[in-house]
């Protein structure tokens, strides 16, 4: 047993077996480039062999990690570790599947013992991308307690809400939000633990690492049932607080093995960098359930914001095989010319989150030489759909039906529509639901019922699908703003811009933008004692009120004053109006 080296300002778990901080020395070592599938052979061949068998009984931890960790003891699996962390000084933490099972188990001994949480309980987690961020992952899923995983932009108010609704009784955080649990958490009566990753003591909280360091590696994983409670993910909606979507251990826990299987197409050799951010459910698709049912090394780089040079060097310096982020971050690296850059090991280009634009997909292409093959889900889901291996790349398409799930285009009443006609985007969940969707917005069983029509859930997006079967992205049916894979809920924007006394009322859509896609959008209406105010400062002052109140990714980068706007006859305001008028100007 031995201490990893730290890196400065940050405190990581004990070291096990072969395990050491180290600088960055990898050789490349080309390999071919293919497109050809791994795991299949063609789209419907991929149809033909999926057939889930979802157990009485299912934990990942138990059913899938400690699989993979007898396999690497055996000298079944491949040298590559399981996680693969990196930094700015390019200082690396590798863990094998054994070291995972070891410093998670310990973790979970301090949940159950330290913190005294039972299975079933819910631990709130706000991490960056630190090693610790997966540990809390697997002990919670040893442990039986409920993940709430969360962003670190998240305020004070954000805070509070999720505690309250979710009842958490357990927080693990970093220094940089601990003084905000803090402040709100005397509010929250069932919050009975803190546990902070530091390299110095607070008051009030337990050292996660010096618990860890003295607690037992022993320990027997819970025995859950595929329909027990999981995760729990906060999602924005257009009118009232985010959601809580609750999924089971076989939802994601095995439901997104259609994600890794089959769109990202891992193995046990590949070297897998998802790019988002730890609070978002696609971390957990993607660097969590996806890539460690196939036995893929997940690559995590420590990069407190997107940096496209950092990006470009991250993936010519490491054997990184397979690579997924968001389409505005593709946007970005084309602007900064990645053909001036090797990349020996990239093999898989991927994107999801918001649709891409055709021309950057092409650019892309040409200066890299590989396709980007997009995806389209939701937190409430897996894999809707995508443009799989062996599959004809149709720019501004995201591909075919996933193989989890039955997709149609219908109307407003649940009824399948003709090819080629514009309807909503749904899944079939009659006279079979899919295991692989959400349970439940909890405590909200009205929102729950509204998704739902006829035979189908509806995703709230707006699509069509051609006569080959691809389909193509439409429109939001709902007011949702996605910009930069954020999903921003125009109610939340609007409360926080209310608040400030220049704001006698607001409407908040999306608007278009050349780098994120599209960005919030507000169209204020001013109260008097303000109209004569410098306009320019005002929006200035109202952006900067927006970020104190709300999260810092959800304020305006637009605002427009106007005398008044639109509304149907009860008085409610017609954002679909603003936004056609928005997007028909910028285009």
């Amino acid at each position: 047993m031995r201490m990893i080296p730290f890196r400065r300002g940050a405190c990581f778990a004990l070291g096990y077996c072969a395990t050491a901080a180290r600088r960055a020395n990898w050789s490349p070592v080309l390999r071919p480039k293919s497109t050809a599938p791994k795991n299949f052979t063609d789209y419907e061949s991929m149809k033909e062999a999926y057939r889930p068998r979802v157990p009485a009984r299912f934990n990942f931890a138990k059913d899938v990690l400690d699989v993979w960790e007898a396999k690497e003891k055996a000298g079944a699996r491949s040298s590559l570790p399981a996680l693969w962390w990196v930094d700015e000084q390019r200082t690396e933490i590798r863990w094998s599947f054994e070291e995972l099972g070891f410093h998670s188990r310990r973790l979970a001994n301090v949940l159950s013992e330290e913190c005294r949480l039972a299975q079933g309980d819910r631990v709130f987690l706000i991490l960056p991308r630190v090693p610790e961020w997966w540990l809390v992952n697997i002990a919670c899923l040893r442990a039986g307690t409920v993940l709430i995983p969360g962003t670190s932009q998240l305020t004070p108010r954000d805070i509070l809400h999720r505690l309250q609704v979710s009842e958490a009784k357990c927080v693990i955080t970093d220094e940089s939000t601990a003084h905000l649990l803090d402040a709100v958490g005397s509010q929250c009566p069932a919050l009975t633990s803190k546990l902070l990753l530091s390299t110095r003591g607070r008051q009030g909280w337990g050292d996660l690492t010096a618990l860890m360091g003295s607690a037992s590696a022993d320990h027997v994983c819970v025995d859950t049932s595929s329909d027990d409670h999981m995760t729990i993910f906060f999602t924005s909606g257009t009118t009232g607080s985010p959601k809580m979507t609750l999924h089971s251990h076989c939802s994601f826990g095995l439901g997104l093995t259609i994600n890794g299987r089959y769109w990202l197409d891992l193995t046990d050799s590949s070297v897998f960098w998802n790019t988002s951010d730890t609070g978002w459910a696609k971390t957990a698709w993607s660097s969590v359930f996806a890539s460690w049912t196939q036995g893929a090394c997940v690559f995590a780089h420590h990069m407190p914001r997107f940096n496209t040079s950092t990006v470009l060097q991250t993936l010519s310096r490491y054997p990184i095989s397979t690579f997924c982020t968001a389409p505005t971050a593709y946007r970005m690296l084309v602007q900064e010319d990645p053909s001036r850059f090797q990349f020996p090991a990239l093999e898989h280009c991927l994107c999801a989150g918001e649709p891409i634009n055709p021309e950057v997909m092409s650019q892309w292409r040409r200066l890299t030489d590989l396709d980007i093959y997009e995806g389209y889900g939701q937190t409430e889901t897996v894999l809707i759909a995508g443009t799989f291996k062996g599959m004809e790349v149709r720019p501004g398409s995201f591909g075919k039906a996933s193989p989890a799930y039955d997709v149609q285009v219908v109307d407003d009443e649940g009824r399948v529509l003709p090819r080629g006609t514009e309807g909503n985007l749904a899944i079939r969940v009659k006279p079979h639901r899919p295991f692989c969707l959400f349970l439940e917005y909890m405590g909200e069983p009205e929102k729950t019922a509204e998704c739902f029509r006829g035979d189908f859930y509806l995703t709230g997006d707006r699509g069509v699908m051609d006569k080959d079967g691809y389909l193509w992205f439409i429109g939001r049916a709902d007011d949702v703003i996605l910009s930069a894979g954020y999903r921003i809920g125009p109610f939340e924007v609007e409360n926080a811009l209310i608040e400030h006394e220049a704001v006698a009322e607001s409407a908040v859509v999306s608007s278009p933008d050349p780098i994120r896609g599209e960005v919030v959008k507000a169209f204020v209406v001013l109260t008097p004692e303000y109209k004569s105010m410098n306009q320019y400062e005002l929006i200035r002052e109202l952006q900067a009120h927006v970020k104190r109140v709300t999260a810092p990714y959800k304020y305006p980068r637009k605002i427009e004053f106007v005398d008044q706007l639109p509304k149907t006859v009860s008085g409610k305001i017609r954002r679909v109006e603003l936004r056609k008028k928005e997007w028909k100007h910028q285009m």
